[in-house]
């Protein structure tokens, strides 16, 4: 049985940082079989796992569009849907005891349909063959609103420790409740945080019924790191970051 975390936000809280780690939490106590799924049109998290940009499921979604543009379809005896879920299990990148592939834009210049409605049930079917999957969300709500988010066993909403953070945070908390997205825990998780969490943010979190799984401190060696490109996924042990982000995974994935 696959068990889905997804990881959502507002843009600039972290939350594909704070995803790479929880890839790092499940290959380090050899959970088993670990597939990251970027979700994010910027495409940032292979360089936290320290990898190789990947083919996006957009890309070949665009490719697949300019060949039926140009009248080549799909592979002769192959069905749409059988060519795109060989596209996207070709698309799967190895790292270094996980996996990741890459959606990319959710449109484009030639948006091809079909293609668009098979996406969910290929990427299910892709995480389907591995024991967790760790899926970083687009910025914002867009992938709840689109519903493109698949069924998720825990989603954890990054914020910074301001009001407003924790307001958009709420407002993701109740979109997946307005659309029933089948999601079986939720928690917050406050990112950056410069001492103990302000009693005014708590407190808010609170009202919004956001259930606070902890906070990262603000850590140094993150902007360290992304200044000379190094993964964040090689935070080293004493990391104030990791240590924050391997309790909070002890925690909800426990």
């Amino acid at each position: 049985m696959t068990i889905t975390i997804a990881v959502a936000g507002k843009g600039g809280t972290g939350k594909t940082t704070f995803s790479g780690l929880l890839v790092r939490y499940l290959r380090d106590r050899d959970a088993g079989n670990i597939l990251a799924i970027d979700a994010d049109p910027a495409t940032n998290l292979h360089s936290v796992l320290g990898m190789p940009e990947p083919t996006s499921v957009g890309n070949i979604r665009e490719e697949t569009a300019e060949q039926v543009g140009r009248g080549q379809g799909v592979p002769s005896g192959m069905s749409k849907h059988d060519y795109f879920e060989y596209q996207v299990n070709m698309a799967v990148e190895e790292g270094n005891g996980f996996d990741l592939i890459a959606m990319g834009r959710p449109e484009g210049r030639g948006c091809y349909c079909a293609a668009n409605n098979m996406l969910r049930v290929i990427i299910d079917q892709v995480a389907g063959g591995y024991d967790y999957v760790v899926m970083d969300n687009e910025a914002g709500l867009e992938h709840l609103s689109r519903r493109t988010t698949r069924d998720v066993d825990v989603m954890l909403i990054v914020s910074d420790p301001s009001m407003r953070g924790i307001v958009t945070a709420g407002r993701v908390l109740d979109l997946s409740h307005e659309l029933k997205n089948v999601i079986g825990r939720t928690y917050l998780v406050v990112n950056r945080v410069q001492g103990e969490l302000p009693p005014p943010i708590a407190a808010k979190a609170e009202e919004l019924g956001l259930k606070l799984a902890g906070i990262i401190p603000a850590d140094p060696l993150v902007p360290e790191f992304d200044g000379y490109g190094r993964p964040l996924i090689e935070l080293p042990a004493e990391s104030p970051a990791w240590q924050a982000a391997r309790e909070i995974a002890n925690q909800v994935l426990n």
